[in-house]
């Protein structure tokens, strides 16, 4: 019996190909998925994303406003936050997914700073057979962004639909 090799699809003999993302089936209510590796956000991370938002608020591409806020230096505009702690969990979540439905009840209960390194988790909330859909499922999570001190920097939300593995019967509507 050959050995099994977790995060890979064999595709022939002695190759492999990744295999990111989940089907439908692999979804458990009340898994936790922890997404790795963390990424630090840099302050050009920050200043391009800002432009590329077109939003130009100086607490986030003037260090010298910023000097003089509550927070003494730039703040990383919350787009940016979201955009890389979303990123974090595509290979995990979605990297199969067809179709995002929706962020919701997005927070920002810190602030995120240049130098700060973002860590992604992910809750299970729900799951169900989409009824317009046979042989896809829809799945909604609860992700929860933390910086390097274990601090919440950001939680939302997210719901995706995602096929079924071709070959599951538990999936087929009927």
């Amino acid at each position: 019996m050959e050995p099994m090799i977790t995060g890979y699809q064999r595709i022939a003999a002695n190759r492999y190909r990744e295999a990111l993302g989940l089907y439908y089936e692999a979804f458990v209510v009340g898994d936790l998925f922890e997404h790795r590796p963390g990424r630090t956000v840099t302050e050009l991370d920050n200043i391009w994303q800002s432009l590329i938002n077109m939003n130009n608020h100086p607490s986030h591409v003037d260090a010298h406003y910023a000097q003089h806020t509550e927070f003494g230096r730039l703040l990383v505009n919350s787009s940016v936050t979201l955009a890389i702690i979303s990123g974090m969990t595509v290979s995990t979540l979605s990297a199969r997914a067809i179709a995002n439905l929706g962020w919701d009840e997005i927070r920002l209960p810190n602030p995120v700073f240049a130098g700060d390194t973002l860590y992604a988790e992910s809750e299970v909330l729900t799951k169900r057979l989409s009824v317009s859909r046979p042989g896809q499922g829809i799945v909604t999570v609860r992700v929860t962004g933390r910086n390097q001190d274990g601090l919440s920097v950001i939680t939302y939300r997210r719901t995706f639909l995602v096929p079924c593995e071709a070959s599951s019967q538990s999936c087929q509507i009927g």
